[in-house]
């Protein structure tokens, strides 16, 4: 309210302008401030948009205008081992679930007029936080996939630019983006349980610190407990979420002579390659002696033999999701939440049990 009782009304800003207009922040950025050439139509109906809300730029907005790079930093955590011998010796060149997620940033970076900036590390590389702070210094935010810092890094880090993480874990200044690990992996579980009477599970892990790792383990955990399923898990059951790893898992639980759990749930697609690999070679049968499902749905797992079950999540739209979010916080807005989740469902295919011809997601149970 204004002294003499009436409402105030707020100034027009520069994101007004860029909503009136039609067109991203960073192009009305390039307009006010005569940075690169843009396109007649843009410059037109960004002008316009000033005219039509009577925008007089303010030195918040000039130096926020002046100080947009348009490049979003992306880290990606590379494989922390390959061997060099095996068939995916060059699977850190293929890594399907964090290049779909990236391809979905591109998408909505494009739209705003960002490029997007991808580093990877390897997290025993003493060198790889020095590198991610200078990728920040080039960035006007950064999308972390995993984690690949440390909490106290992570809240230093978010001091110099907006952070959202993919598969972390939210904190006061930075924003998670993940899917319902907790409901996919359960309700996975819970099918391998009932649908198919498998009684002994197999927990094949990814990265030992990754929170998405961590709940679906516990999602699993808690579904056998409650069914009176065995769940096998621990320090050989570790497959680094990568075929590589996964085989290699495989192999070493085979040369040990220990029976097989009758189904053996993996953190993810990529490492539920190796573990088929693996069991094919020494003559399993896949799933009539062991069941075998992932976690993503990337597009391969419906073209193995047998095609995966999987839990399935929206990889792309957690890169427009990352995207969106880094860009609101660039641009002084709330963020939905600090702890955004997306729906993961069950998609049942024949590497369960379930008949050819079976797509269908497995349906919720009643209330």
């Amino acid at each position: 309210m204004t002294d003499n009782g009436e409402t105030a009304i707020a100034s027009p800003t520069i994101y007004d302008v860029a909503r009136v207009a039609g067109v991203s922040i960073a192009s009305v950025s390039r307009v006010l401030n005569g940075r690169r050439n843009p396109r007649p139509e843009t410059r037109e109906r960004v002008l316009e948009a000033v005219a039509e809300l009577g925008f007089v730029p303010d030195g918040a907005a000039r130096a926020l205008s002046a100080r947009l790079k348009e490049v979003i930093g992306v880290v990606v955590r590379r494989p922390q081992w390959v061997d060099t011998d095996s068939m995916f010796a060059d699977e850190d060149e293929s890594l399907q679930f964090p290049d779909m997620i990236n391809r979905g940033m591109e998408v909505v970076a494009q739209l705003h007029g960002f490029d997007l900036l991808v580093r990877s590390v390897e997290l025993n590389d003493h060198d790889q936080g020095r590198r991610i702070f200078a990728l920040a210094r080039k960035s006007d935010g950064l999308i972390l996939h995993d984690r690949v810092l440390e909490p106290h890094q992570l809240g230093k880090l978010s001091r110099q630019v907006p952070v959202v993480t993919l598969a972390g874990t939210p904190t006061e200044t930075t924003v998670n983006v993940r899917g319902d690990n907790q409901a996919g992996m359960r309700e996975l579980a819970r099918h391998l349980i009932a649908d198919h009477g498998y009684l002994t599970l197999g927990y094949l892990a990814g990265h030992r610190d990754s929170p998405d790792n961590v709940a679906r383990l516990e999602a699993v955990a808690a579904e056998a407990a409650s069914s009176g399923a065995v769940l096998v898990q621990g320090p050989q059951w570790q497959g680094r979420y990568s075929a590589a790893g996964g085989a290699s898992a495989m192999e070493r639980l085979i040369a040990s002579g220990a029976e097989l759990p009758r189904a053996i749930m993996c953190a993810n697609d990529q490492s539920a390659i190796g573990v088929l690999h693996a069991l094919a070679q020494h003559g399993f049968d896949v799933p009539g002696q062991v069941a075998v499902t992932g976690f993503d749905d990337i597009p391969v797992a419906r073209h193995l033999r047998p095609p995966l079950t999987t839990v399935r999540q929206p990889i792309q739209d957690l890169g427009v999701t990352a995207f969106e979010t880094v860009y609101s916080m660039i641009s002084h807005e709330e963020p939905r939440g600090r702890d955004i989740v997306l729906p993961a469902r069950v998609v049942r295919r024949q590497s369960c049990g379930c008949p050819a011809g079976t797509l269908l997601p497995v349906s919720a149970p009643a209330a």
